[in-house]
C-alpha cells in the first residue's frame, strides 16, 4: 500500500485490509499527538505491532515521566507496556527478559515517579555484587568504591531522569539508597519503592530474604535475565523458579519479555536470537 499527503489530508491507498490497518495506526498516532505527546518512531512501531496483533482498541501509552531535560518517557514495546501496567497494578512485579528490554530503566522511572508524587518516602535500589568474570577484591578502594561499579546501571538511569544535584541530594539524605543485596538482610522496607536488579544472580535463599523485606505501604520490583546467570559453584538462581512458584498469587505480577522488546541498537535483538539458537554451543 502507499501513503501520501495531500494538503491537510493523508491519503492511504491499497488493499482494503492493509488500508484499515494503516488507518488504525495513523488514528492512534494522531490521538497521541492531540493530547500533546512527542510522537517518536518507537510510538509508530508500537501502534503497528498492536494493530497487527489485533489489538485495535489499545491506545498508545501515556507519558510516565518527563526528565529534567524535557524527554518524555513511556513504554516503547508491548512487553514494556505490560511491565509498567503490572507495576501500577501489583505490589510485587517480576520483570524477566534479555538485555536491552529496559527493565532497569523503567523500574527506576516508576520509582522516581512514585517518589516525586509522594506515594513513597524513599527509593531503595539493590543488586547482587556478583562478578561477570572479574573479582571484587581486585578492585581498588573501600567497600563503597568496590561496589559502585556494580551499581553503575542504576546510577545511569537516575542521571537520565534527574539533575545531578538532585540525585546527589537524595543520596546524601537517604531518600534514594543504592546498596548491595547483602545489605538488605534483617531490614524491613516500609513506605518505600524497592528494586532488585540483576536478580538472576541471587540464589533461592537470597531472593527469599529480599522478598520478605517488604514492609507496609511499599512496592517492589525484581528484575533479571535468566540467560546471563553469573553464579559460581553450582549455585542455582532463585529467579528461575519465579514463574512456577508465584504464578496465580494475588498482587504479584510476572512479566516475561523477549527479543522483540529490545530497545537498544537493533543488532542487539539479532545477537540475542543468535545465542538462543545454540545456547549450549562451545
Amino acid at each position: 500500500m502507499s501513503l501520501r499527503v495531500d494538503g491537510n489530508h493523508l491519503v492511504l491507498h491499497g488493499e482494503g485490509a492493509a488500508v484499515d490497518q494503516a488507518y488504525s495506526v495513523v488514528q492512534r498516532i494522531l490521538e497521541a499527538a492531540v493530547r500533546g505527546a512527542q510522537v517518536t518512531p518507537d510510538d509508530v512501531a508500537l501502534a503497528t505491532s498492536d494493530v497487527l496483533r489485533g489489538r485495535h482498541e489499545t491506545a498508545l501509552p501515556h507519558t510516565l515521566y518527563r526528565s529534567h531535560r524535557g524527554r518524555e518517557i513511556r513504554p516503547k514495546t508491548a512487553g514494556q507496556r505490560a511491565f509498567v501496567e503490572s507495576i501500577d497494578r501489583n505490589t510485587l512485579t517480576f520483570g524477566i527478559g534479555p538485555a536491552g528490554t529496559g527493565k532497569t530503566f523503567l523500574a527506576v522511572v516508576m520509582a522516581v515517579r512514585a517518589l516525586r508524587a509522594r506515594e513513597v518516602a524513599r527509593v531503595i535500589l539493590s543488586r547482587p555484587a556478583i562478578e561477570a568474570g572479574e573479582k571484587l577484591g581486585f578492585l581498588p578502594g573501600d567497600l563503597k568504591e568496590k561496589v559502585d561499579p556494580y551499581m553503575r546501571p542504576i546510577y545511569d538511569s537516575l542521571a537520565e531522569l534527574l539533575d545531578d544535584s538532585v540525585v546527589e541530594r537524595y543520596l546524601e539524605r537517604g531518600i534514594i539508597e543504592v546498596a548491595p543485596l547483602a545489605y538488605m538482610r534483617g531490614r524491613t522496607l516500609s513506605d518505600a519503592f524497592v528494586i532488585l536488579d540483576e536478580a538472576q544472580n541471587a540464589t533461592r535463599d537470597q531472593l527469599k530474604m529480599f522478598l520478605t523485606r517488604l514492609g507496609a505501604a511499599s512496592k517492589m520490583i525484581v528484575n533479571g535475565d535468566i540467560t546471563q546467570i553469573d553464579l559460581l559453584g553450582g549455585a542455582t538462581s532463585g529467579l528461575l523458579e519465579v514463574p512456577r512458584r508465584f504464578a496465580g498469587i494475588d498482587d504479584v505480577g510476572i512479566v516475561e519479555m523477549n527479543d522483540t522488546d529490545v530497545v537498544r541498537h537493533p543488532l542487539v535483538s539479532k545477537i540475542i536470537r543468535a545465542y538462543a539458537a545454540e545456547p549450549n554451543a562451545p
